[in-house]
Formats: structure tokens, sequence, C-alpha cells
């Protein structure tokens, strides 16, 4: 049981290592980078208010400039074998009440930014897995949200990428 503790704080020392710099690494430091928070990083803010999916965090928030004006909230992206892509593209097409034509499923909110892929309500946890067929899912209060924050011609800037795709 020892010899596990022992393994256990190394890991831990190790891992806060690498997220925190360099030098030497106490438990104070270990516990610290426990306790670290993800913060928006990477959007663009020189095209006005832009969706921003951050795709290896699963986030998305709307940010006018580099000011942010709803969000981060929890998204739920492709899944392997059908990834979000990332770039940057426009909304050019919206839909309150969409359905999908492939999958025969009900996508409220629907913001198409590429292809066939949207931002847009589902019915189910954000954590559910696997993951969508390339959409961005979000809970329906924050489609709803988003809905009125964007509109055709919005850039949405996708990066990142999922663990697992």
């Amino acid at each position: 049981m020892k010899r596990l503790k022992a393994r256990a704080t190394a890991v831990a020392l190790a891992t806060a290592a690498l997220l925190g710099g360099v030098g030497a690494v106490g438990a104070g430091q270990a516990d610290a980078a426990a306790r670290a928070t993800w913060s928006p990083t990477h959007c663009l803010t020189n095209v006005g208010r832009v969706a921003c999916v951050d795709l290896t965090h699963q986030k998305l928030w709307i940010q006018d400039g580099s000011k942010i004006v709803y969000g981060p909230v929890q998204v739920r992206t492709g899944r392997r074998g059908y990834a979000t892509r990332d770039g940057l593209f426009h909304v050019y097409w919206r839909d309150l009440h969409h359905v999908s034509s492939l999958y025969d499923v009900a996508m409220p909110y629907s913001q198409f930014f590429s292809g066939g892929e949207a931002i847009h309500a589902v019915g189910i946890p954000m954590s559910t897995p696997p993951g969508s067929h390339g959409c961005v899912n979000m809970t329906l209060h924050d489609a709803a949200k988003v809905w009125g924050l964007l509109k055709l011609g919005s850039p949405v800037d996708v990066f990142g990428r999922k663990p697992g795709t």
C-alpha cells in the first residue's frame, strides 16, 4: 500500500511539473495544478461576434472581439469516424425546428456552418457517449441563447481536437 501511495504521489508530481513548468514541484504545486481551471483561448478576436467551439475541451462560447458575451457551455461534438471539422466557417442556414433527413431526429435551433454540421439542441446529457455525427450538440437552453446571439453569416471558429477522434 505504501508503495502504491508513493507511486501515485510521483505521478501527481510529474503531471504537475508538465502542466506547471520547470523547477522543483512540491505537494502544494501539485494541488494547485489539480485545481487549475480551463479558460477560453484561441478564438478569433478580429471578426466581431463569433461562436467559438473548443473541440479539445468540449466547450462553446460567444464573443464580441475579445469579450465573452455568453458561455462557455458544455457541448458534445463528433465521435470517432464523424469528427467535427475544424476551421473558420460561417452560419449559412438556420432552421428553428429542423429534423434531420439522415437520422430522423429533431435538431431544434439548428445553425448550419459546415456541410451538414450544425450547432443545435439535443435532448440528452452532453456527457452521453460516444458523441454526435459531426454536429455541435448543446442543451435546449444553451441552443436557444446561442440562436438569439448569432445570425446568418456569423463566423464559427472551430479548433482543437476531441480526444479519441
